[in-house]
């Protein structure tokens, strides 16, 4: 079996810093900061094999565009498996609490 090549945007970049910034200083935790954004980056390297076992993201227009959801813990990572360049591009990373169309909806993605 091939592995398939993990890409974030900028944006997922952005997500994971936030993620950090605000479990480490907000909150005061810089452990509970490093260990989480660890989890939830472990967890999207291990996309890199079947990146198409996590569920499609319901609604339009990302199901069409092939989004699917990757949880990890409270938070939720946001990717299209692009099986024609055999790559995993992460868009968004974000706790699961969180208005996801509203943040989806300010989202650039692949076309």
């Amino acid at each position: 079996m091939s592995k398939w090549q993990v890409v974030y945007s900028e944006q997922a970049e952005l997500d994971l810093r936030s993620i950090y910034e605000y479990l480490a200083f907000s909150l005061l935790a810089p452990e509970v900061a490093k260990k989480q954004t660890r989890r939830i980056m472990d967890g999207i390297t291990k996309l890199n094999q079947l990146p198409l076992r996590c569920k499609l993201y319901e609604k339009e227009p990302w199901q069409s565009k092939g989004l699917r959801i990757l949880p990890v813990d409270s938070y939720l990572a946001f990717y299209i498996p692009v099986e024609n360049q055999k790559t995993v591009a992460v868009i968004r990373i974000m706790y699961r609490g969180r208005n996801i169309e509203e943040q989806l909806g300010r989202t650039d993605t692949p076309k």
